[in-house]
């Protein structure tokens, strides 16, 4: 993060004076300071501000849904640790991706709580006005609006997981009287109108530019269209799809559907608000490398809000060396992979003939001859090429074949005629490659794909192959960006009835992405192209949430992988959707739509409860 060291901040209970310990910084690690040290420098804000950015709940390529894979993760967002397992994510949660692990028991229930981080801001929020002779009252506002984003943002998270919880705008003293420190919740409604107050002061009150990686105006008008967007979800979708219970009946979940336009309206609104301040990136009229490239460029015109990596700070992630193979990295630990599902968002392959035959392909790559650049930009295919090296994905060989596709599928694995790898033992032809340096995977063989795709997605295909290891990727992530931007205010802009300009956003995405525009647009075609702009973001997961079709779309789900296979007697190539070869069944009860209130919290303050229902 530009221009700010990481800093740990607690208050003193009797004196009010500032404890601050350092994490690898060039002073010593135990110093105590006063209120004046710290507000009334540039430097010492940028020091307090560290934690609170550091623990800012961005679900990045660090982010860890959970606490099961047992590293301790104070906050519930792991980013630190353990933090090479990136396939332990959300789009694991979905179907976007499959792995070793998926559904919502790696999603759900890990505690998120950080009042430790928003008694921060409020202390900075207290502190700022008494000294405005050393940072100027133009000054205090600008920082003071910075403080009322990061509230919003850590109270965002909360609501979207637990509904209601308390607003505590005010430092607390530890030293009162238990009955004051133990508040109840308030109402959800509440607390996202609290949060669209806090943006509007954010908006109002910082400046419009901002060093990369902290917030300024725009950024807080884009997270606002996000929340709001949410907010009117919630109102719309989960009046009639919910699980019932005293917590609902005393409005702490669930907001009145009579809010609903409300809170759609406020989405667009703060959506149009950049209008003509950032830009979708085109810099490479070659449409495939164009998409890939924008998410390795920290100073593309379409980024608002992002989070920096440093080898130097020990901050560095793992993206390029789990989301790839062995064979294209240094030492790579891969776990997730894309589903066919999720590639046929974009539309059905062609690999079956109108009669239900496979089609034949003379190679793997051909395949991929006219799919939209985004998704070929996305996920990469077997044919593909990375660093030099392809994607030879192949499960294995027939000597001949002949039937159906989905009559072969049906079969058990062990009665089909084609020849295995040499993992499974099987007899190999010389001159062929079975299984590939890439996949499909058999036993032994644990990093490579399980579903025929890998991530493209922030690859960094630039970074020597040598060099891709762990905690070695420093590519920014992109917590917000103008594309996600374009579709609120389009999804926005459906449900409120303006169809027009709904269709003029989505085309302006669609024309980038190299896909044909629409002539009309609907809010299945909205939500579809969200789905495939934000592939891999960690939005689908809450975005099936607020639109409440999570328990539809994930009722004993299972997902699909694209298989390739060669056919001996034709020198031709088919390919097969078989189940994705962890096996894996995902289940969505209706209580996921929120999660429980953490225990240890309800055992420190009872009253936090009635609990969500059904827990």
């Amino acid at each position: 993060m530009k221009s700010i060291k990481k800093l740990i901040i607690v208050i003193g209970v009797a004196t009010g004076a500032l404890v601050t310990s350092c994490q690898k910084l060039d002073i010593p690690p135990k110093n105590i300071f006063t209120s004046d040290v710290i507000f009334n420098s540039q430097a010492g804000i940028q020091s307090f501000l560290a934690t609170i950015y550091q623990n800012l709940p961005i679900e990045d390529f660090k982010y860890n849904p959970s606490t099961n894979d047992g590293s301790a993760s104070p906050a519930g967002f792991l980013h630190g640790g353990n933090d090479w397992m990136e396939f332990f994510n959300e789009a694991a949660a979905t179907g976007e991706e499959v792995g070793p692990w998926g559904g919502m028991d790696i999603a759900t229930g890990f505690g998120f709580w950080p009042y430790g981080d928003i008694r921060n801001v409020n202390i900075m929020i207290a502190e700022l006005p008494k000294h405005t002779a050393a940072l100027t009252p133009a000054g205090v506002d600008a920082l003071l609006g910075e403080a009322h984003f990061l509230r919003a943002y850590y109270y965002f998270a909360m609501a979207k997981r637990y509904g209601g919880v308390p607003i505590i705008k005010d430092v607390q003293d530890p030293g009162a009287p238990l009955s004051t420190l133990q508040v109840h919740r308030d109402k959800e409604q509440a607390v996202w109108d609290f949060i669209a107050s806090e943006l509007d002061l954010g908006y109002k009150m910082m400046p419009a530019t901002s060093d990369a990686g902290r917030a300024n105006k725009y950024v807080a008008a884009a997270l606002k269209s996000r929340a709001m967007l949410y907010a009117a979800c919630v109102a719309k979708y989960g009046s009639v799809n919910y699980v019932d219970g005293q917590a609902r009946s005393l409005g702490y979940v669930g907001i009145p559907a009579t809010a609903a336009t409300a809170y759609f309206q406020a989405a667009y609104d703060a959506a149009k608000l950049l209008d003509g301040v950032y830009s979708l990136y085109t810099a490479n009229a070659d449409k495939v490398q164009n998409y890939a490239d924008l998410f390795l460029k920290p100073n593309s015109p379409e980024n608002i809000f992002i989070k920096q990596y440093s080898m130097a700070n020990n901050t560095a992630h793992s993206w390029d060396d789990t989301m790839s193979p062995r064979y294209f990295t240094a030492n790579a630990l891969s776990r997730s992979y894309p589903t066919l599902d999720e590639v046929q968002v974009w539309g059905n392959l062609q690999i079956t003939n109108p009669d239900g035959t496979p089609k034949r392909f003379d190679n793997y790559a051909q395949l991929m001859q006219g799919l939209e650049p985004r998704l070929l930009a996305t996920i990469y295919f077997p044919g593909a090429t990375l660093r030099g090296l392809t994607f030879d994905v192949q499960r294995g060989i027939y000597p001949s074949f002949s039937g159906t596709a989905a009559d072969e599928v049906a079969k058990q694995p062990n009665s089909r005629s084609y020849i295995l790898g040499a993992d499974d033992k099987a007899p190999l032809y010389q001159g062929l490659q079975i299984a590939g340096h890439t996949g499909i995977w058999s036993k032994g063989s644990d990093e490579v794909t399980r579903t025929g795709f890998y991530v493209r997605k922030y690859i960094d295909y630039t970074k020597p192959q040598a060099t891709v290891n762990l905690n070695t990727s420093v590519q920014p992530w992109i917590d917000l960006r103008y594309a996600e931007v374009l579709l609120n205010r389009a999804e926005a802009a459906v449900e409120l009835g303006n169809t027009a300009d709904a269709l003029a956003s989505i085309n302006l995405i669609r024309d980038r992405a190299g896909a044909g525009l629409y002539s009309s647009i609907d809010l299945t075609k909205v939500r579809n192209e969200r789905r495939m702009e934000l592939a891999f973001e960690n939005q689908y997961f809450w975005d099936l949430k607020r639109w409440r079709t999570a328990d539809v779309v994930l009722d004993k789900a299972h997902f699909k992988g694209m298989m390739p296979y060669y056919v001996l007697n034709e020198n031709k190539y088919i390919f097969l959707a078989e189940p994705e070869l962890f096996n894996r069944e995902y289940t969505f009860q209706k209580q996921f739509y929120y999660e429980p209130l953490p225990g240890g919290e309800i055992g420190n303050n009872p009253n936090l409860l009635p609990n969500n229902p059904g827990y």
